[in-house]
């Protein structure tokens, strides 16, 4: 027979068992935390095209615990797959680096199995160092919309960007012609009086400002 301290062992034995199968069947037993949140930093990243920043993606756990995702392909568990949702305005790698390719927006996604973080990401043009319009002429007659436009080209970083729609476009004499802001390329309008006049645009970059070459617009009855 069952001396009573090996009863009491037994019963505290099928306890302890008791109490780990209801820890097992309600939470899981070493059961990992899961990511709960992602917050992406920097929030909100301005760079000029060509140029590169870093980012990162910090996560929040099930458990309240916080850590750094790594980048990588899986977009499970402890990695996250990043995304631009416009490549064409920035690019960025799979361990975060964030590269400009043309002004403009793009949303940046970190995600890790159903769980995502945004930033918002815009490009700018940089240092512009010289400025340009083509072509340097233009014929046309009275009330009149140019069927060529002009194009205005920006020196970034020694390549050639399209900034038509972002420049500001001046005519010396609107009389004979004008020139609406916002479109690429930009049309040319000419008035209802016969004349000659030059048309140029303007950027500012940094603390300067730049003024392209002039465009000389004829425009005849």
């Amino acid at each position: 027979m069952s001396s009573p301290k090996q009863k009491l062992r037994l019963a505290g034995a099928f306890a302890a068992l008791a109490t780990l199968a209801l820890a097992v069947s309600c939470t899981g037993f070493f059961q990992n935390p899961t990511v709960s949140t992602i917050t992406i930093d920097p929030p909100s990243p301005t760079i000029s095209i060509g140029a590169s920043t870093q980012m990162t993606a910090a996560a929040t756990y099930s458990d309240g615990s916080t850590g750094t995702l790594s980048g990588g392909t899986s977009c499970t568990g402890n990695t996250a797959c990043w995304s631009s949702s416009d490549p064409s305005v920035a690019s960025i790698s799979t361990g975060g680096l964030l590269t400009g390719v043309s002004q403009g927006t793009t949303t940046i996604t970190a995600a890790s199995g159903a769980v995502t973080g945004t930033a918002t990401g815009t490009v700018t043009l940089g240092d512009v160092t010289n400025l340009t319009v083509t072509p340097t002429s233009l014929t046309m007659t009275v009330s009149e919309t140019s069927t060529t436009g002009l194009y205005a080209y920006a020196t970034v970083g020694g390549q050639q960007v399209d900034v038509s729609s972002t420049v500001t476009w001046v005519s010396n004499n609107t009389t004979y012609v004008t020139v609406e802001n916002g479109e690429d390329p930009e049309y040319v309008e000419s008035g209802a009086t016969a004349g000659s006049t030059t048309v140029y645009c303007t950027y500012v970059s940094g603390s300067n400002t730049l003024t392209s070459n002039t465009v000389t617009v004829n425009v005849s009855n």
